[in-house]
């Protein structure tokens, strides 16, 4: 009997009544903690590129990928917060003279920095590097 491309690969398969199902695992590599960022990236992925999605999930590269989209969102996000804060005039002496004040103008700024994260990283799809 000729071997399919499946078994010329190494692949094996399992007998499940009358049926061949190929033994196909996915690696386990949840090395990452994956955060609120590269979780939203992984939900965009799964509804709008579910053949990529799809592909790094049965690489195992999932994880990975996710965990460095979520890095380096965080990065953005400890990089531009203290940057714009800067440029806005929001200093130490606010927080000390109006605590309520700094927090709405925090908040507006943590707001815009998320927004570009979004645009630029989150919903993007991104090609693995």
């Amino acid at each position: 009997m000729k071997k399919s491309i499946f078994e010329q690969m190494g692949g094996t398969y399992r007998r499940e009544g009358d049926y061949l199902i190929p033994n196909i695992s996915v690696p386990d590599t949840r090395e990452y903690n994956i955060g609120k960022y590269g979780n939203l990236h992984r939900r965009f992925l799964e509804e709008n590129y579910p053949g990529y999605y799809t592909t790094l999930l049965m690489s195992g590269k999932l994880f990975d990928y996710l965990g460095k989209i979520d890095l380096r969102a965080k990065n953005e996000l400890d990089r531009l917060i203290p940057l714009l804060a800067e440029q806005q005039g929001v200093t130490e002496q606010l927080k000390a003279e109006n605590q309520l004040k700094w927090v709405g103008l925090m908040n507006n700024i943590k707001a815009q920095v998320e927004e570009i994260i979004y645009a630029e990283i989150v919903y993007v799809r991104g090609e693995e590097k």
